[in-house]
């Protein structure tokens, strides 16, 4: 589903693939592996039982979250080891997306936006609507239009 565009249901689209994120423990070749290929890192945070770092490659990133502590990167480990952990799409209006997606029937993780890294709006979807491949929504920041910019329909 690209987004819906009329029936009176939620206007949205997907921009981009923003990410790709692989999960590991920190004592593999992941993370050095990743460096080598894509540079140094150009973001980290710390989430919840995890640290996030994101590597620059063309128009969309890999994210490798590795483990920390408890949380859902180690309970991911645990059940399916390191790997793929999800892919994320850009959309232009999370909301929307979130409410055409309920309104079609798609299991969802997050009903509801919630903040994400570096300044994001995100929600899964659940790995079932996918065939298997968790899925993520980023909705990325962005400024506020100018009066009379493109954005606002001027010239």
């Amino acid at each position: 589903m690209n987004g819906a565009v009329d029936g009176g249901r939620n206007v949205w689209y997907v921009r981009r693939l923003h990410h790709v994120a692989v999960a590991h423990d920190g004592h593999g070749p992941t993370e050095d592996a990743v460096r080598s290929f894509l540079g140094p890192a150009t973001h980290t945070e710390e989430g919840p039982g995890f640290l996030e770092r994101m590597y620059d490659a063309g128009d969309c990133s890999v994210q490798t979250l590795e483990a920390t502590g408890d949380g859902v990167v180690e309970r991911f480990l645990q059940k399916r080891g390191p790997g793929l952990h999800h892919i994320a799409f850009e959309v232009d209006a999370i909301d929307h997306a979130l409410a055409d997606l309920t309104s079609a029937g798609v299991p969802l993780i997050d009903r509801e936006a919630r903040a994400g890294g570096m300044g994001t709006r995100i929600a899964f979807l659940h790995p079932s609507a996918f065939g298997g491949v968790l899925v993520e929504l980023v909705e990325e920041s962005r400024p506020p239009a100018v009066a009379g910019s493109v954005d606002e329909g001027g010239s």
